[in-house]
């Protein structure tokens, strides 16, 4: 799989979501390449890129380790700041609990996503974390973003583990 991003080409007002999930899906390509669940994340605040990360629980043995959690250290880190208002989060797959009770504590003011997560999906398609009416922080959400791509890239990294599981399991 290339990681090459050479088709990103803002249009004349800019980056859109699709030119943004597109570093997202460089990411997730490059989990994928480290035999990581493929999911990525561009973040972006004032309208330039902030950071990007990638799932990286294997490599660091650690169950918290997706790539939204990464991200928003990496991102308040960068900021000096607690708090991420202002900024987008573009994320190929739908978040999890974790993820989503994150994005919430760290205030972020809109999140993109790819492709839904019908098995542990908490912005809305198995849970709603985020749209939780007890909740006094709300996030703007853009579905199907390069949906096809996100999919087809998660659908392609379960495809081939499947293949090399050995039977004993």
């Amino acid at each position: 799989m290339s990681r090459g991003i050479s088709y990103l080409h803002p249009g004349p007002g800019g980056f859109g979501d699709e030119d943004w999930m597109a570093l997202a899906l460089h990411e997730a390509i490059a989990a994928f390449e480290d035999d990581e669940v493929p999911v990525g994340v561009a973040v972006v605040h004032d309208g330039k890129l902030l950071t990007r990360a990638y799932n990286q629980c294997e490599r660091l043995k650690d169950p918290t380790a997706h790539a939204e959690m990464l991200a928003i250290t990496q991102a308040v880190e960068a900021l000096g700041v607690q708090r991420l208002t202002g900024a987008t989060f573009y994320v190929t797959k739908e978040p999890c609990t974790m993820c989503a009770g994150a994005l919430v504590h760290a205030r972020i003011r809109r999140l993109v996503i790819g492709a839904p997560d019908v098995k542990v999906g908490a912005c809305g398609t198995v849970l709603d974390v985020i749209g939780h009416p007890a909740l006094n922080h709300r996030i703007e959400v853009a579905w199907s973003v390069r949906e096809q791509e996100s999919r087809e890239l998660l659908q392609e990294f379960f495809r081939r583990r499947r293949k090399t599981k050995s039977p004993d399991g």
